[in-house]
């Protein structure tokens, strides 16, 4: 077994990967503070085809240099847009058919490997505040609110730690099981 050279990796351009196409899945960073957590973001995203990422409320927007440290360069190749309202943004997305889907501990949460992703829907996945989560304000225009089931004393992860998680589990399902 060897590691493999960054050229034995075969990995697209960016202009390669403009034209590739991506899961109808979408992110939503909801107030999110650490620059280093959205620049994960848009690395994750990266790997996994996602089709877009909003940033609303205060969630700091490129060109940032801690963001561009940690995204390593998915700041260039995602499509990303800065919406201030995340209820104006929900509200456009209920109307182009996505499933609004909250990742959160909540009262009807589901768990993650319980909640049925299906190809050929469009979803748009919240992630929200590092300390508060989702807002309230948008808990009455969710369609469903996934967690990811914890057995340790923290029952909390780092929201980039858990956009890794649900990416996959969207990725694996819409992705790699074509």
């Amino acid at each position: 077994m060897k590691k493999l050279s960054l050229s034995e990796l075969n990995r697209i351009s960016v202009s390669d990967f403009k034209r590739t196409e991506k899961i109808p899945v979408v992110v939503i960073l909801d107030n999110i503070r650490s620059l280093s957590n959205i620049g994960s973001f848009f690395r994750t995203s990266d790997a996994f085809l996602i089709k877009k990422i909003y940033l609303c409320g205060i969630t700091a927007q490129p060109p940032h240099r801690e963001i561009r440290k940690t995204a390593l360069g998915a700041t260039d190749s995602m499509d990303w847009e800065y919406r201030e309202s995340i209820v104006h943004l929900i509200n456009e997305l209920i109307d182009q058919d996505y499933t609004i889907v909250g990742v959160e501990q909540t009262s009807e949460s589901v768990f993650l490997q319980d909640f049925d992703i299906y190809t050929g829907h469009s979803y748009a996945l919240i992630f929200g505040n590092e300390v508060n989560g989702i807002s309230d304000e948008i808990l009455p225009l969710l369609h469903s609110a996934v967690e990811i089931p914890q057995s340790g004393t923290k029952h909390s992860f780092n929201v980039a730690v858990s956009a890794g998680i649900v990416l996959w589990e969207f990725a694996k399902k819409m992705l790699y099981s074509r």
